[in-house]
């Protein structure tokens, strides 16, 4: 046993938000008639919470002493009703004001199960609660650690909220508090007389329902953007008052998080500029006292001085020349940008001079560059086909947020390489004769995977691994030994789930074939160095290991793990990147990286990571458009001025630029990962079961546990297989593989879509649900 613990300290703290306010040492009144056990057992457990005490043995003085003290705890023993009258006491405490603050808990005696009475007299009394005597001091110390840290703080607060509240009313700071919806809730003395309105003339209305300077709406989108991701926002701006004068204000508004951390207030405080030096003098005086606080000063006065000339535009006929005086300060005062503010301040710049509806035009522009998906289509919602919606949705966002019991849990199948069923005598001299055969074409694009698949008995990518990897002298590369790359391949391989209809080893084979075609390309051998070949065909390999056949919305829906471990962000790629390297490296039998320098290991580890979670499709449109813009567009302005320029340097720039390498091997693991579009139409209508079957797979599975249905359309009783493929290709591949025909030359492969696509879409038109038309 311990020794009893230390007085806790006379003085406490309560935290309100960013402030705190002391609390005085706890008073506590214990009322009994008689001293025993339990009011010992009390006075110790003051003594040892550090609690201040004073004992009453009548209601007279017991009264007498609660309005000289106003004691927080008030304890009266209701067992001896003989002695007094508990519940008279209770009220004659209640009936005064100091009362309104305290707790007060009468001790009851124990009762049996069938003498258990209704504690609704002792509430109806004033009582807070009851104790059920117990003398022993830990439980009465528990007891009122409990109602310390419960309904006495939650009273201290309540005290403390009305100071707060007093000091806002003769603050001569204008404040103005708002809901989270932007209601007015409280405005005090001195706002109202620089408005002119009186507090109920504002209560419970929206801000944009008081009348406010025409431009305010410009900039209000910036503000809420700042301040709804918890920012504090400072800026100029004018306003009208009651009367319909302008008031320049300097005003700064600070977001307060309330329950769950959402925030739940806004707090504006503001004031009039009636020196127009006075920001910059205060900063000045900043700036001498705290070194610290120099660059977020400069940056606070020089977005006060744009947003003081934004919000006078207009307004006057030198509006324009402000303007253009504003946006070039804004360009030039700029020291560290984000790419994007520096085209919205060119755009800016261009406003100036321009007519009238091409300023309007790119004030659009800015709107729409206002948004953080600047890259994904925005799918209409009027007649929207349900496949696309759904495929789109299911594939692009991380779903629905549900907080809930039902979590699916991913069994991380980490095979060691040690494991007894890996074959260690398999080597590219002693591949079966079927399986050699299996791979004969395997340079080829109408290479079947499926053959192999049949072949090596659903384990096609060790063996052709094994090739592929021999062809691009992988292992030299690396300068690991053919023994380190087989155990390599068959720990990845193991890793993935057979039982996946569609994310298994053949689909990863399939990627690294389609990877080792791409990489074959004249264009891509021009562009990429041989440590990218190897990323690549690495990154093919590993794309999608462990992948529990579902995707990432069903994870974060489910709060499985992972989705948890990754905070719902590209959580299967970040896993199969993770985990790629963790079998890797933890045992030196299938560590292909053990002999690699370290910074060319961390090269290739870089590029291998980027290609995985390339694959990620919320990003989809982003790369894809990245890629457009920053490598087809340039080749075809040279070659519209430069007709045949195979050698020009110009070229090779645009091509081997190292951020463009990285465009390039992400497009081209992108479309290796979704090529089955593209391939032979009996390997595209398989594949194409194959993935319905997952998604089937999963809407069961979300249904059974009361999950969000990510996509519904994927019932396997009323979905129609072609309009999800036809919505697929129109969606996602199309544009993609244009792209990546451009630039790569894969007519082949563009043929194959385009037979593809008037397949599905007969079925369509004959409104056939299924992968192929009945037998004639």
């Amino acid at each position: 046993m311990t020794g009893p613990a230390p007085p806790m300290a006379a003085v406490t703290e309560v935290q309100f938000g960013p402030m705190r306010l002391h609390q005085d040492q706890l008073q506590v009144l214990l009322v009994f008639a008689k001293e025993d056990s339990q009011s010992n057992g009390f006075c110790c457990a003051c003594e040892k919470a550090g609690f201040k005490s004073n004992i009453a043995k009548t209601p007279e003085s017991a009264l007498e002493s609660f309005l000289d003290k106003r004691h927080e705890i008030v304890i009266i023993d209701h067992r001896q009703s003989r002695c007094f009258d508990a519940e008279a006491l209770c009220r004659s405490i209640r009936a005064t004001k100091p009362s309104e603050n305290s707790v007060i808990i009468a001790v009851v005696r124990k009762q049996s199960d069938r003498d258990e009475t209704s504690i609704m007299p002792l509430i109806s009394a004033g009582f807070t609660r009851r104790y059920v005597e117990n003398p022993n001091v830990m439980a009465c110390y528990n007891e009122l650690i409990q109602l310390e840290y419960g309904e006495v703080r939650a009273q201290f607060k309540l005290r403390a909220c009305n100071s707060l509240f007093t000091t806002l009313e003769k603050s001569q700071e204008a404040i103005e508090i708002t809901n989270e919806d932007h209601k007015i809730q409280y405005v005090n003395p001195a706002f109202e007389s620089m408005m002119g309105y009186q507090k109920d003339e504002l209560y419970g209305k929206e801000l944009i329902e008081v009348p406010i300077n025409e431009k305010k709406s410009d900039f209000l989108d910036s503000i809420n953007s700042c301040i709804k991701t918890g920012k504090e926002w400072e800026g100029v701006y004018y306003a009208k008052n009651k009367n319909g004068d302008n008031i320049q204000q300097n005003v700064k508004i600070i977001p307060v998080f309330g329950h769950r951390g959402k925030i739940r207030h806004y707090v504006s405080i503001s004031r009039p500029c009636n020196d127009n030096n006075k920001v910059e003098k205060q900063c000045e005086r900043v700036q001498a006292e705290s070194q610290t606080d120099i660059q977020s000063c400069r940056h606070k006065d020089r977005r006060k001085g744009s947003l003081d000339v934004r919000s006078t535009t207009s307004r006057g006929s030198d509006g324009s020349s402000q303007r253009r005086h504003s946006s070039m300060a804004r360009i030039h005062s700029m020291t560290i940008e984000a790419p994007i503010t520096k085209v919205i301040n060119i755009i800016n710049a261009a406003q100036e001079n321009s007519p009238m509806p091409v300023a309007e035009a790119l004030d659009r522009v800015l709107e729409i560059l206002r948004t953080t998906e600047l890259y994904s289509p925005q799918l209409g919602t009027k007649d929207e086909d349900p496949h696309t919606s759904d495929l789109v949705g299911g594939l692009m966002t991380d779903g629905l947020r549900r907080l809930s019991g039902n979590e699916y849990i991913l069994s991380a199948k980490q095979v060691h390489p040690s494991s007894g069923h890996l074959i260690s005598s398999l080597s590219l001299t002693d591949i079966p004769p079927r399986i050699a055969q299996a791979m004969e074409n395997e340079e080829d694009w109408e290479f079947d995977i499926f053959e192999l698949e049949a072949a090596t008995h659903k384990r096609p990518l060790v063996y052709l691994g094994l090739k592929l990897f021999a062809r691009f002298g992988v292992c030299s590369f690396l300068n690991c030994s053919e023994v380190t790359l087989r155990s390599w391949l068959h720990v990845i391989e193991s890793n993935y789930h057979a039982g996946n209809a569609y994310h298994n080893s053949t689909h990863s084979a399939d990627v690294l074939h389609a990877t080792a075609y791409f990489l074959c390309k004249e264009r891509v051998k021009q562009s990429l160095d041989q440590i990218d070949e190897v990323a690549a065909l690495i990154a093919a390999t590993v794309h999608d290991v462990d992948h529990p056949g579902r995707t990432n919305s069903f994870l974060c829906n489910a709060g499985s793990e992972l989705a948890i471990l990754y905070n719902d962000t590209a959580v299967l790629e970040s896993h199969h990147a993770a985990l790629a390297f963790q079998l890797t490296t933890r045992d030196d039998k299938c560590n292909i990286f053990k002999n690699m320098e370290r910074n060319e290991y961390r090269t290739l580890r870089q590029a291998i990571i980027d290609m995985v979670l390339a694959t990620e499709m919320t990003k989809h449109f982003e790369h894809v458009n990245k890629f457009v813009n920053s490598i087809n567009k340039p080749l075809a302005a040279l070659e519209e001025n430069g007709g045949n320029i195979s050698d020009d340097e110009s070229v090779k720039n645009i091509l081997t630029s190292p951020e463009n390498r990285i465009l390039i091997k992400r497009m081209l693991i992108k479309c290796a990962d979704i090529s089955n579009p593209c391939r032979a139409l009996e390997q595209c209508i398989e594949w194409a079961g194959r993935i319905s079957e997952e998604y089937f797979a999963q809407t069961d599975e979300e249904k059974r546990q009361g999950l969000p249905v990510v996509m519904p359309v994927f019932d396997r009783n009323t979905c129609s297989i072609p309009k999800s493929q036809i919505s697929f290709v129109d969606y996602f591949i199309t544009d993609m593989f244009d792209a990546w025909d451009a630039f790569a030359d894969l007519p082949n492969l563009m043929q194959h879509m385009d037979n593809n696509f008037k397949y599905w879409k007969s079925l369509d038109e004959r409104q056939l649900k299924t992968l192929r038309p009945p037998p004639e």
